[in-house]
């Protein structure tokens, strides 16, 4: 799914040796395209022949959820929803779609619009996908498309399980939470499966399962103005989700002001007030959902919201590049101290995040 893809998360190895007990055991990576991302299945393995097996079974599901929710598929969901806006009739759709949006307006409703479905409606105004080329949409263009957005106009009936769109010219995007649900959907393939130890990243969005030879997986923040492969900080997962929202994806910088594809629904303009935040939490839709609306809150209202958020925990670097921690505590100093020990629920930085435009 291209519109609103997440920003990438570094996978970093753990600094552990493997434990005999698992010595037989090592790790087996695969990769492949979809939903307008790579997708990447880990996993901590006997049997590669099974590992690959898994893997395309995975793969097989982010192509499957796909073609339901994008809307550059014409006959999704997404797509079929956006084609009778207006029109007063609710659209026959999945249980999953209904799920996914249901979830997505639970948190619409949570964070006061931030994150919202209908931006949509500001779909080939900018140009941050294969068409990028600098320009920007005219002020006007971008009012008018304004008026095509608010997440109170999508109508939910889950007895029925229909979607409509209120006024015509509205359109949904599920691109700022899809991700997350498919990745989710790919754990439940590897467990089913029988798999315990393993990673399902898409882009930005990445669960961590169980362990790497006994020891937990360490993962790193991607630094907003590094290269693609520089973090500033490392923490340690286990059966948690860790999902991050930058500006440094998909953009250009154009007489010194950075421009991306986070908008803020309300402006029709990319959001302003972070360069990346990430998310960890239980399941990957909730934190592809929240790393998004906390990015368009920036620091000083999202912290105040994830007060009535529980089990979520949120890193912000903020436009000013200053970090603030929601729900976990910073380390700094002796990086081989802090390495030989556990990093769950801490954020060990490597470095202060580069300072740039």
């Amino acid at each position: 799914m291209r519109a609103l893809a997440a920003a990438a998360v570094v996978i970093v190895a753990s600094w552990a040796l493997a434990g005999v007990a698992h010595a037989d055991a090592r790790k087996h990576h695969f990769q492949a395209q979809s939903m307008g991302t790579v997708v990447d299945v880990t996993l901590w393995s006997h049997d590669g022949v099974e590992s690959a097996a898994a893997a395309e079974a995975v793969f097989e599901e982010f192509r499957r959820i796909d073609k339901l929710m994008s809307p550059w598929v014409d006959t999704s969901d997404v797509s079929r929803i956006n084609a009778a806006a207006g029109s007063g009739v609710g659209v026959p759709v999945s249980e999953e779609t209904i799920k996914v949006i249901a979830v997505s307006q639970a948190v619409a409703r949570k964070t006061g619009g931030a994150f919202d479905i209908t931006v949509g409606a500001y779909r080939g105004l900018w140009k941050f996908d294969q068409e990028m080329d600098g320009s920007l949409p005219a002020p006007a263009d971008v009012a008018a498309r304004r008026k095509l957005t608010g997440w109170r106009d999508v109508v939910v009936d889950a007895r029925r399980k229909t979607v409509r769109l209120r006024r015509k010219g509205m359109a949904i995007t599920l691109g700022g939470i899809a991700k997350g649900y498919a990745v989710d959907r790919g754990v439940a393939v590897l467990r089913g499966r029988g798999h315990s130890d393993f990673i399902v990243q898409a882009g930005g969005d990445l669960y961590v399962s169980g362990t790497k030879g006994g020891q937990r997986w360490r993962v790193g923040i991607r630094d907003p103005r590094g290269s693609r492969e520089a973090t500033f900080a490392l923490t340690e997962v286990e059966n948690r989700t860790f999902s991050t929202s930058g500006d440094y994806e998909r953009g250009f910088v154009k007489d010194g002001v950075r421009y991306h594809h986070i908008l803020d629904p309300r402006t029709g303009q990319p959001a302003r007030l972070a360069r990346s935040v990430t998310v960890i939490a239980k399941d990957a839709m909730t934190a592809d959902a929240w790393d998004t609306a906390l990015f368009v809150m920036g620091p000083e209202r999202g912290l105040k919201v994830l007060k009535r958020v529980p089990d979520v925990q949120a890193i912000f670097v903020d436009q000013k590049n200053q970090l603030r921690l929601w729900g976990l505590t910073i380390l700094e100093g002796d990086l081989q101290k802090h390495l030989a020990g556990s990093l769950v629920g801490k954020i060990l930085l490597l470095k202060r995040p580069t300072d740039a435009i």
